[in-house]
């Protein structure tokens, strides 16, 4: 059985493949970055596919690409964005792009890949945030999108059912690339870590380890959930 892990070079995306190769499987990496994919293809032995996920051509190559590795039965939609900015400064555009990126794109993929993940009764694993579920400033956007994440989630669940399974991880803020801009000096992140309850914050394989175990046969009474991974931030007040 075939893995397609989109988004295969960001942080989560990265940890997610080393996972699922650690354990024995059988991945294929898609994402934007050829050279990036191709040092991380070289370092886990597996093939990848250049896609864009704003082109719905690119998407389908990569599905029949995994397809072709072999029983197409694991998809995770690891591409996204970090859109912030208060309601007040978004434009149409920024909702937009927002929308097409993290909601339209993992649309496309789950259906583009539905046949071969119903066939072989397989799981898929999208991302949102945990800012859908608690309101945080200069969210707009990308709440808009993520909710909408969390939202197809469910719908897909119910028309896949009983051929496939699909869930949502939901992290807080995690420590990768995307999130740098974030955490530009030390006092702003350990501000950032002191806002959840286990004071530290969250790393790439948090969310990966839960997506790799929803991903599996040990996850197969499982479907339509979104799981937070956000050290207690959505649901424990902290002192500060």
């Amino acid at each position: 059985m075939t893995t397609l892990i989109f988004g295969a070079t960001g942080g989560v995306g990265s940890a997610l493949a080393r996972k699922l190769h650690a354990r024995g499987e059988s991945i294929v990496l898609a994402g934007r970055d050829e050279d990036a994919l191709g040092a991380l293809g070289k370092e886990l032995d597996a093939p990848f596919k250049v896609c864009d996920v704003l082109d719905s051509d690119q998407i389908e190559a990569a599905v029949e690409a995994a397809a072709d590795e072999g029983d197409l039965a694991g998809l995770a939609f690891a591409a996204g964005s970090i859109d912030l900015a208060p309601l007040r400064r978004m434009t149409r555009d920024m909702a937009r792009e927002s929308f097409e990126l993290n909601t339209v794109s993992a649309a496309e993929a789950l259906r583009l890949a539905e046949p071969h993940l119903k066939k072989h009764n397989g799981s898929a694993v999208l991302f949102s945030t945990v800012a859908v579920g608690q309101g945080f400033v200069s969210h707009a956007a990308i709440s808009m999108a993520k909710g909408a994440v969390e939202g197809l989630t469910r719908a897909v669940a119910a028309d896949w059912a009983p051929k496939a399974r699909i869930n949502a991880v939901a992290p807080s803020l995690l420590d990768t690339g995307i999130a740098q801009p974030l955490l530009s000096n030390d006092k702003m992140r350990e501000g950032l870590a002191k806002m959840h309850a286990l004071e530290r914050l969250g790393e790439a394989d948090d969310a990966a380890a839960l997506a790799a175990f929803l991903l599996s046969d040990e996850a197969g009474w499982i479907t339509s959930q979104v799981f937070p991974v956000d050290g207690g931030r959505s649901r424990v007040r902290t002192k500060g």
